[in-house]
């Protein structure tokens, strides 16, 4: 009988059922390369896969990239362009399509899966099953009750919901949260609706279950100023709140106190990814095509003029070129936008150099930044006056206004420019995973879990309240989080 439970080792098992184990969906493109060095069984021919393919891992890959919801709807032409951007390589092209999809979205580190998201004053951490918040909790934007009013460091929230949050969105004023279920939850000013709760009344000191979207399951929300957009796991987009320009895309400017459909988005294809600015937001769809509405102040809309949009009007530029955008940053006064092969376009108010072309002249329309055509994107973060890009490689370039030093430059002023792209010397010996901008600060993750902040800390938004003004990045120690805020 024991015979029959004989223990085999993994170089024994058909090469049919170890392709089924590589192409679970649970490797990344890392872990198939740390196989491929690591056993012949992964590494070598076995005969039943085309010659192109040089090994067991490669076949894994190649099936990987064609069924990931970022290649499969590339046309020929925009896969060929990748595939040779990533030097022929599938394991690399596996890897760019993870990290892009995780970078915005819940990043998978050896610590366990985060997310961190920056507001004006304040950030939200996503740490494995759980949420925190730190910095100025003005009008309830960290949820942690009226209680409190700054917390230094990380404190979890509490949520009425047992299930665990995968998304979050941080705004001036008000907090967005999405569960594992598609539940929606917010927090802040509802004055303008933008929570989209019908009570205007008072403050949301702690997540509240947005009951308009019950039965509505969504996988991201982007946080406007007094608005808020929300994606649902299909593909449409629902706003509410503030439509003063147009913003909520309705075709028309009446403020919406619940979220509504975005109507004219439904006959376009699924959308994506979605992003929002101060009164404009931007849509990506699965074909790659960038919709943008709302106000044209700064030409952030990217169609060459500065009327407002009172509904999703495609950027016909990435269209006459065919390039197939896979995700966008909205910045109070300008948009970085990335495409399927790793480039990076910027537009909108160039003052301090924040679209990195070496002036400050503003770009009607997106320009390609090509100052990185030779490397290959996976994220791009625009806000106050600077840009972030952060490569497949892990290094991650800065650009635009120092702001406080929240460009993580220790060489330069705290209000000095840098007007095109500048790698960050300071997380050199790190492989960052993901990057977040505010107001005057920003935060970083490594594939480690480690988290580094930089720039302004006055309301203690850098998570550590013994320092100030903060050039250079400094660690947050993740022992730190706790169930406790400090008002």
């Amino acid at each position: 009988m024991a015979d029959r439970y004989k223990a085999v080792s993994i170089d024994e098992l058909p090469s049919h059922l170890i392709l089924e184990i590589l192409t679970s969906g649970t490797l990344s493109g890392v872990d198939l390369v740390c196989l491929e060095l690591t056993s012949r069984t992964f590494g070598g021919s076995h005969g039943f896969y085309p010659l192109r393919l040089r090994s067991l891992v490669d076949l894994a890959a190649f099936q990987l990239c064609g069924s990931h919801p970022i290649y499969a709807p590339m046309n020929s032409d925009a896969r060929k362009q990748l595939f040779d951007r990533c030097g022929g390589n599938w394991k690399r092209l596996l890897r760019f399509l993870q990290s892009v999809e995780q970078a915005s979205d819940i990043v998978k580190t050896s610590a366990g899966n985060m997310q961190i998201k920056t507001g004006r004053y304040h950030n939200l951490l996503i740490n494995n099953s759980s949420v925190y918040s730190c910095g100025s909790s003005l009008c309830g934007v960290l949820g942690q009750g009226p209680e409190v009013t700054q917390c230094v460091a990380f404190s979890r929230i509490t949520f009425p919901s047992s299930a665990p949050v995968v998304q979050v969105s941080a705004s001036h004023n008000h907090a967005a949260f999405v569960t594992q279920f598609g539940e929606v939850f917010t927090c802040g000013d509802n004055a303008s609706f933008c929570c989209g709760h019908k009570d205007t009344s008072h403050l949301i000191f702690r997540p509240r279950f947005v009951e308009a979207l019950k039965g509505i399951p969504c996988k991201q929300v982007a946080a406007g100023l007094s608005f808020t957009v929300f994606l649902t796991q299909d593909g449409y987009v629902y706003t509410c709140g503030a439509n003063t320009h147009g913003q909520l895309g309705h075709g028309d400017t009446l403020d919406r106190p619940t979220p509504k459909i975005m109507e004219l988005l439904g006959g376009v294809g699924s959308v994506i990814q979605i992003s929002a600015g101060p009164s404009y937001a931007l849509a990506v769809t699965c074909d790659g095509t960038l919709y943008s509405f709302g106000s044209g102040t700064n030409f952030c809309l990217g169609h060459g003029e500065q009327h407002d949009e009172l509904q999703p009007r495609a950027i016909q530029s990435f269209r006459r070129t065919g390039i197939h955008v896979v995700r966008v940053s909205a910045g109070d006064e300008h948009v970085v936008a990335l495409d399927s092969c790793g480039y990076v376009y910027t537009w909108g108010k160039g003052y301090c150099g924040a679209l990195g072309h070496g002036d400050e002249i503003d770009k009607t329309t997106p320009a390609l930044l090509s100052n990185l055509k030779s490397h290959i994107a996976v994220q791009v973060c625009a806000n106050k006056r600077k840009t972030f890009v952060l490569l497949d490689t892990g290094r991650v370039y800065g650009f635009g206004w120092m702001a406080f030093g929240s460009l993580g430059f220790p060489d330069r002023g705290a209000s000095d420019k840098v007007i095109q792209p500048r790698v960050l010397d300071s997380l050199r010996t790190h492989h960052i995973s993901q990057v977040s901008t505010g107001l005057y600060h920003t935060i970083v993750i490594t594939n480690r879990g480690r988290i580094f902040g930089f720039g302004d800390n006055e309301r203690a938004q850098l998570g550590n309240d013994m320092l100030r003004c903060c050039l250079k990045p400094a660690e947050i120690l993740l022992d730190d989080l706790t169930d406790r805020s400090q008002s």
